[in-house]
């Protein structure tokens, strides 16, 4: 059962990070292009420093980081009397009371702390990716569309949220598609970050020399497990394909794009 609800996790973890991630991308996107310049640094800069540090360091980074960052606070506030160093050598210690989740809570709350934590870190990783092909999609959008709703006495925020974000869509889902395939697979990364997903159980369930071999003896059966979870990829990636492709013909419609030109010749 654990097997099959591991599944569920890593649906669970698309359907919250993909809407996440893409309002980190949209927050990036609109600070990359702010004319404040502290703003557009800061939006250039996370989408930047995100994408040239490679995913699974930076998993691992974040996920330790955003944990004691969490229990130094929580410790700071809680235990103002402790007068040891936090940092003992290759130890974090903070008291008992501090520690996220504490010892005494039930184990699902630990799971859904370590969930959480993975949330956020692949909306933070796959945000700074959105938010490049936002900023792109967005500087895709004709100037002269601009222009004219300008001179038709739209504010500059007006003609950004009625002319520039409507079409921009249609730029950016080649793009987006290509990061919800890579959100899929990036999905086994879940395994190194602590959560019991699929990956995890296929090599418990699958091996012949794991904990739960004790308790159902059997031969090397991982190839079968990772074939089942193969198959899984490959259709769920296929479903995708389809949805998506409905998307962007819906999205093509009447615009001025490839997409576009071909339904209207289509027709």
């Amino acid at each position: 059962m654990g097997f099959y609800v591991a599944f569920g996790t890593v649906l669970l973890l698309l359907a919250i990070t993909a809407p996440m991630a893409l309002l980190f991308g949209f927050g990036g996107a609109i600070a990359a292009r702010a004319q404040f310049l502290p703003l557009s640094w800061l939006g250039k800069g996370y989408i930047a420093i995100v994408r040239g540090v490679p995913d699974i360091a930076f998993f691992l980074f974040f996920v330790i980081a955003l944990d004691q960052g969490i229990e130094w606070l929580r410790h700071t506030i809680k235990c103002p009397d402790w007068d040891q160093p936090i940092r003992q050598g290759s130890d974090f210690l903070v008291c008992d009371i501090a520690k996220m989740p504490l010892g005494t809570s039930p184990q699902w709350i630990h799971e859904v702390y370590g969930f959480t934590l993975a949330v956020v870190t692949f909306a933070i990783v796959f945000g700074a990716f959105a938010a490049n092909v936002l900023y792109g999609a967005m500087t895709a959008v004709p100037r002269a569309q601009i222009e004219t709703a300008e001179a038709y006495g739209m504010t500059r925020r007006q003609a950004f949220w009625r002319i520039t974000v409507p079409q921009m869509w249609t730029y950016a889902l080649p793009g987006l598609s290509n990061l919800w395939m890579v959100l899929i697979k990036a999905t086994p990364l879940l395994f190194l970050l602590g959560v019991e997903d699929i990956v995890y159980w296929a090599r418990e369930l699958g091996g012949s020399k794991t904990a739960k071999f004790t308790d159902y003896p059997h031969g090397d059966w991982r190839m079968w497990y990772f074939l089942a979870l193969l198959v899984f990829y490959l259709a769920f990636t296929k479903v995708s394909e389809v949805v998506l492709e409905r998307i962007s013909a819906r999205l093509s419609h009447g615009q001025a794009t490839l997409g576009g030109e071909a339904q209207r010749k289509a027709t």
